[in-house]
């Protein structure tokens, strides 16, 4: 995992994988937020997997998925009430981290 910090409560990688969970949970991540929708690539593993794992690891998760070059508003205000929920610092997670990226900063720029 290639994770990027964006503050002090966000941070993005790339596509995870169910055995990266233990890994997100001992560094000390509160809550994930995957932004990719199932099924993008064949290789992907699919949300309610990780999930599970999240699950037994006792790290709340979040399906905001966002279509790639399609953000809605609907997908912004679900990504903001996932944030209001989520405890501890967040890992968002799609693709490559671009759309985890770009759709927190819309969060923030609506906030203001």
């Amino acid at each position: 995992m290639d994770i990027r910090q964006i503050d002090d409560r966000y941070a993005v990688t790339g596509q995870i994988s169910p055995d990266d969970v233990r890994d997100i949970v001992a560094a000390g991540y509160g809550a994930l937020i995957c932004n990719r929708p199932d099924g993008e690539t064949p290789d992907q593993p699919d949300f309610a997997e990780i999930a599970r794992v999240a699950e037994k690891a006792g790290i709340p998760v979040y399906y905001v998925p966002v279509v790639s070059g399609q953000l809605t508003q609907d997908d912004v205000d679900a990504m903001a009430s996932a944030l209001e929920q989520a405890e501890g610092p967040v890992l968002a997670y799609c693709r490559s981290g671009a759309r985890s990226t770009n759709i927190y900063g819309i969060v923030q720029q609506q906030k203001d």
